[in-house]
């Protein structure tokens, strides 16, 4: 499946590198920011500085495609009321086919930059969203679609209109191949003590869950143990060899008629695995028009790459992909074309403590 409309280019005529410039002070070994039109640097970074299949993931936040002008000012940014001393932090002016074939552009030589263990986040809205899914279904195959994430992005409204508050926007998550950088994201969890009502012999408050689950199998989970099978219907949770572990551990409790159960400890449940709706709100008081919530990218960065990755932001805004990155330990690099956006991110690298200050390179791209 995918989309037809007036003047879609071929994606060979687009990865033709005919816009190769030079960064004035790029290091690949270094983090670095770039200012410049991000097409242009892909281009420039794949075919010049060799980064082809070099970044382990890729968040990108683009224009949506609501036909407003943002703006910044001193201490506030605003797309409803403005300033005459406001400048224009950046248009989101393209609409329609022409919009399309701007972000379809850049998901090419984005793809061609991510590596083989790599992975996209693309933050967009539920206007446009599920033209842009299509597109990306296209580039990086329906088969690497991993997830459509919901993001709560405020608290509910009472706009005078008739239809349904708008609390949320979408990221689409997609990865270069499957076997691709991935660790758990763990989301915090408040357990109600009064679900462990059982007590062990040190005072540790427990409960307990069955060993087996619905759906019967042919394999190694149908299997006898300690002579008796699951019941009709249901498998062992695991192989008979991790269950003989867990008994051994102590860590399974048997009833008085035999019947096996998992021990579950209050004092180790750390959390629970993240699901695909997350509530990460926009800040209040943003430093740069639509800045991101900064735990929503320290989530992504750490459950998609690794302390030796290189991330990449390619309308990098406010910095927040950049600072977290940073703070993490990864390397990163920033590109946006908007001067005011390179004076925030500058802004905020400056006034970081001395033990986060960051070795970075400030490039700006020329042909």
């Amino acid at each position: 499946m995918f989309l037809s409309y007036k003047n879609k280019k071929s994606a060979l005529d687009i990865l033709k590198s005919s816009q190769i410039g030079h960064l004035s002070n790029f290091d690949r070994n270094k983090n670095n920011l770039i200012f410049g039109e991000n097409f242009n640097v892909l281009q420039t970074l794949l075919n010049k500085y060799n980064l082809k299949n070099s970044i382990d993931l890729i968040y990108i936040d683009p224009p949506f495609a609501t036909k407003q002008i943002f703006k910044i000012g001193n201490n506030r940014t605003s797309t409803i009321s403005n300033s005459k001393n406001d400048q224009i932090a950046y248009n989101d002016l393209l609409i329609g086919d022409e919009f399309l074939e701007f972000i379809r552009e850049r998901l090419i030589l984005f793809r061609e930059i991510l590596s083989e263990q790599g992975s996209i986040y693309l933050h967009t809205d539920y206007k446009i969203g599920h033209y842009i899914k299509i597109i990306m279904d296209e580039v990086f195959g329906i088969s690497n679609f991993r997830n459509d994430i919901t993001r709560i992005k405020s608290n509910p409204k009472n706009f005078f209109r008739k239809a349904y508050g708008n609390q949320k926007d979408m990221v689409l998550f997609y990865t270069k191949g499957k076997n691709y950088i991935w660790n758990d994201s763990i989301e915090e969890y408040n357990y109600n003590i009064n679900l462990f009502p059982k007590i062990d012999q040190n005072g540790r408050r427990y409960t307990t869950i069955p060993l087996h689950a619905p759906g019967e199998t042919n394999g190694a989970t149908s299997m006898e143990w300690r002579g008796m099978k699951p019941p009709q219907g249901r498998h062992w949770r695991s192989e008979i060899k991790v269950l003989e572990e867990l008994d051994n551990s102590g860590l399974i409790e048997w009833s008085s008629n035999g019947n096996p159960r998992k021990k579950i400890f209050f004092d180790e449940r750390n959390g629970k695995k993240r699901q695909d709706i997350w509530e990460f709100k926009d800040p209040q008081k943003p430093i740069y028009p639509t800045e991101k919530n900064n735990k929503l990218l320290e989530n992504i960065i750490k459950t998609s790459s690794n302390i030796d990755s290189i991330i990449l932001d390619g309308f990098a805004g406010s910095g927040v992909t950049l600072k977290e990155a940073n703070s993490l330990g990864r390397k990163w690099i920033g590109i946006d074309q908007s001067e005011e956006a390179i004076k925030v991110i500058k802004n905020q690298f400056n006034n970081l403590t001395l033990f986060e200050e960051p070795d970075y390179n400030y490039s700006i791209y020329k042909i």
